[in-house]
């Protein structure tokens, strides 16, 4: 098995960059939402999930999203990624106008800059936790070796070397969650987007993934956005935003500010 090497290692840490300033010299948001609108057609007319939704955040925040089933959390995070387009309205992440992104463009723009953890860990059940992690580096085309070493220094940053050689199927829960939260680190994102990352996991387990993100989010200098319906652990987070009629409001319940 590939071991974790400093050259490893290296390539695996995002340097932290100095923010971007606007004319005024305040830090630029690395995500900026404006008037978001998003709107389905069903069968039985239009489902309008937002509509004059805003949102900032600033590098090295982690915000988190609560709000109740349906409300269109998991949407808006689609969105943020670019997995899903928005109907109207501007969403600027990680430097990307995502909205403008063609679908070749969008697939690059995910592999550079987000890293995405859902609440199902989607791990491939014929190969390795060492190989799943990996899977996201050979798809840009890096090579074997470099993308299991790499992976390997993932594994170790969640405290699974040990598991390397394991197929999911040999993992607790737990353990399946961490391989995936290093599977969507390798690529060193900007952007962590997870949808209730521990929502699958008991009490204690979540507790312990979520300190492994917390740790990793301040490391790696990251901007993380968790949609959770756990509030203690939303409380952790840098500040949290409820979803609530198609707009994010902070918890004394007033509407965010356009702008």
């Amino acid at each position: 098995m590939p071991q974790p090497s400093p050259a490893a290692a290296t390539q695996a840490t995002r340097p932290k960059r100095a923010p971007e300033l606007r004319p005024d010299g305040t830090p630029t948001p690395i995500i900026q939402v404006q008037a978001l609108e998003k709107t389905y057609q069903t069968v039985r007319g239009a489902l309008t999930l937002f509509r004059g939704l805003s949102l900032q955040v600033q590098a090295g925040e982690m915000v988190a999203i609560v709000g109740q089933s349906g409300a269109g959390k998991s949407t808006l995070l689609h969105i943020l990624g670019a997995l899903d387009a928005p109907t109207a309205g501007t969403v600027i992440c990680a430097g990307a106008d995502v909205a403008a992104l063609n679908p070749r463009q969008a697939a690059q723009f995910r592999n550079r800059e987000i890293g995405y953890v859902w609440q199902f860990h989607y791990l491939l059940p014929e190969f390795t936790a060492l190989e799943n992690v990996a899977m996201p580096l050979l798809a840009r085309g890096q090579s074997k070796r470099e993308a299991l070493a790499i992976a390997a220094h993932w594994l170790n940053e969640v405290g699974l070397e040990d598991r390397a050689a394991h197929r999911p199927g040999e993992l607790s829960g737990g353990e399946q969650q961490r391989v995936a939260l290093a599977r969507a680190l390798v690529n060193n994102p900007r952007v962590l987007l997870a949808d209730e990352p521990t929502g699958d996991l008991d009490e204690i387990t979540a507790g312990r993934v979520f300190d492994i993100v917390s740790r990793l989010h301040a490391i790696h200098h990251l901007t993380s956005i968790l949609v959770t319906h756990n509030l203690d652990l939303a409380a952790r987070c840098t500040r949290a935003l409820r979803l609530e009629s198609g707009k994010l409001v902070p918890p004394g319940g007033f509407p965010i500010p356009a702008g």
